[in-house]
């Protein structure tokens, strides 16, 4: 091995241990943000638990002593996930800035409050479903047959089952985006795979209701709408970055 090759494998080597030693000063700071977001939703975790409590009818339970600890957790960790998403964008985006162009880097970076915003939005949606239909469409076929008594454990992780989905799903026209931008995906791809998307929201919407045809139509037309949003708004990027080149290649009179 000459000496210029051993040079150039020192410096890769030196080029790979700094983005490790990035990536884990980034991760850091995102598990402080989180473990601060955490202790915030745990001082608070009274108030959360009446907000959802407020819109049920019941009476919830609490049958061992392991479930109060689980509801504590669960609501400070729902608070630190939200909280600590703008964070974790931000991080990732600051890591693959480097790689990026400058168009890249404003258009990705403006995606981050949105990010948020469209998580906070599918919460809000997956909640309105969960309470408005799919909650009175399971105490219909009670009937009045039986006494209906649910516990704090188990009503929790059916709301969370529900509505988490619909948080990561709101994100698909942002992530369309974003991927249209650094030109991993096309519209032309988008719409090719149309109907397999579509298939794979409905196993979505199947999964997360119960087994009712018309409460799954509810819930895999929203879903389908998305996926023809994020279609809409991969092309407009995709457009935006046609453009984008044909200027620069003028500008640098390349043909």
């Amino acid at each position: 091995m000459t000496e210029y090759q051993q040079q150039v494998n020192n410096d890769k080597d030196m080029n790979l241990v700094g983005h490790l030693s990035e990536l884990r000063n980034r991760l850091i700071i995102t598990a402080v943000f989180f473990i601060v977001f955490f202790i915030v939703g745990f001082i608070f975790v009274e108030d959360i638990y009446s907000f959802f409590r407020k819109d049920i009818d019941l009476e919830l339970t609490v049958i061992s002593p392991t479930e109060i600890i689980w509801i504590y957790f669960s609501m400070a960790g729902l608070v630190a996930i939200i909280g600590t998403i703008p964070v974790l964008s931000y991080e990732i985006w600051a890591f693959i800035k480097p790689g990026l162009t400058p168009y890249e880097r404003k258009a990705s970076l403006s995606y981050i409050p949105a990010l948020f915003l469209l998580f906070i939005g599918g919460l809000v949606f997956g909640y309105i479903v969960f309470v408005k239909l799919i909650m009175p469409f399971l105490l219909s076929l009670n009937d009045g047959m039986f006494n209906v008594m649910f516990t704090v454990d188990r009503y929790f992780k059916f709301l969370l089952r529900v509505t988490l989905p619909f948080a990561l799903l709101f994100e698909l026209p942002l992530i369309t985006m974003f991927l249209t931008t650094l030109g991993v995906i096309t519209p032309d791809f988008l719409s090719k795979n149309r109907k397999y998307a579509y298939f794979i929201l409905i196993v979505i919407g199947v999964l997360i209701t119960p087994p009712d045809f018309v409460l799954q139509l509810v819930v895999a037309i929203p879903l389908i709408i998305l996926y023809e949003i994020s279609i809409y708004m991969s092309r407009i990027v995709y457009r935006k970055k046609l453009r984008k080149n044909e200027a620069f290649m003028q500008e640098n009179n390349i043909s």
